[in-house]
């Protein structure tokens, strides 16, 4: 897909590896994330941090006899990439990238879109096929093992020109206000009950100034 890619000297069209998973579980979070750069913690994401403290620090070391590189940097020049990768085990000569999660196992195709996006950053780094990496969920200690294959590869690309997209027109999407609210630790920052509401905002911004009014 020659649309998706980039001059490598162009600095200012890299896109972070976790943009794509953010895009792709909601439009409006990653661009609160990457646009308006809103971080807010909530259990969900404190529980991430503890899970991530091993993996953060740059390390290489053997296990179960083989190479192991912990908080890797990553790029890809072609797509316009950059990120870091939680764990990659070398089977041979192969890259195997670990994306570590909190919680227990599931099917999230957002997950399966930043590790693919990592495997093409490893591709293009080491110059060999990666065709395969996984997902370790630390609550349940398992692991998901993603095929990265074509139509993968053909959805990580479209993320990657859609989030593109997104950042360069530098406005927030609307709100989904659906079950994917729950869990976001930028649901007080979102307030996707109200904004998706113009009567509720209404409401809101005269009660404020209602408020003002009366000090």
């Amino acid at each position: 897909m020659q649309d998706a890619e980039v001059k490598a000297e162009d600095e200012q069209e890299r896109i972070m590896i976790s943009a794509l998973e953010h895009h792709s579980y909601c439009p409006r979070q990653c661009a609160l994330i990457h646009i308006e750069q809103t971080f807010d913690e909530n259990i969900y994401t404190m529980r991430g941090h503890l899970a991530h403290e091993r993996v953060d620090s740059e390390m290489t070391r053997r296990e179960r006899g083989m190479r192991v590189e912990r908080a890797l940097p990553l790029w890809s020049v072609r797509l316009g990439l950059t990120g870091r990768a939680d764990v990659v085990e070398f089977h041979g000569d192969t890259p195997y990238p670990v994306e570590y999660k909190v919680g227990k196992q599931r099917e999230w195709e957002h997950e399966a879109i930043q590790l693919c996006a990592q495997a093409l950053c490893l591709e293009e780094m080491f110059g060999v096929p990666v065709p395969a990496g996984a997902v370790y969920y630390c609550t349940s200690r398992t692991r998901r093992e993603i095929v990265i294959d074509a139509a993968l590869r053909e959805r990580v690309e479209a993320m990657t020109l859609a989030t593109r997209d997104l950042l360069r027109a530098e406005q927030l999407p609307a709100a989904p206000n659906d079950q994917r609210c729950v869990r976001c630790s930028l649901l007080d920052s979102c307030l996707p009950a109200v904004v998706v509401r113009p009567g509720r905002l209404k409401t809101a911004k005269q009660a404020l100034f209602d408020r003002t009014d009366d000090s």
